[in-house]
């Protein structure tokens, strides 16, 4: 049986997520450093209704011990993490990132969303 893309946890909010970056590099364009982007996103997340927390902190523990903070650009929906980019690709390196970010904040999906040339790039991590 073939997965549609549908069928993936919080669908809907990702495809509004992308969308969302669709519209800003789209706005502004490619390029600029990556806090630009952040904060572009946050003023299309306002305008398109999609709740959000910008830069919260999470502790980082080892062996029960607070060792540090994880601060994400993003969360939206109280579930998805978004880190920005301005890098040459996305690789493996930033998934495996993406999936400890996951299981510092609990969530089950991230986007990772690379704004460097002029085609959005991005990745989805999920976790189980």
């Amino acid at each position: 049986m073939d997965a549609d893309k549908t069928d993936f946890l919080y669908s809907e909010e990702t495809h509004a997520i992308i969308g969302g970056a669709f519209e800003v590099i789209n706005e502004i364009g490619h390029g600029f450093h990556e806090k630009i982007y952040e904060n572009a996103l946050v003023v299309e997340f306002g305008l398109r209704d999609i709740p959000y927390s910008q830069q919260p902190e999470y502790d980082v523990n080892y062996k029960t011990v607070v060792v540090g903070k994880y601060v994400p650009d993003l969360i939206t929906h109280n579930k998805i993490v978004i880190d920005t980019k301005t890098i040459e690709k996305i690789t493996e390196h930033e998934r495996g990132k993406m999936l400890n970010y996951l299981k510092i904040t609990g969530h089950k999906v991230g986007l990772i969303v690379n704004f460097k040339h002029a085609k959005l790039e991005w990745l989805r991590v999920a976790r189980k």
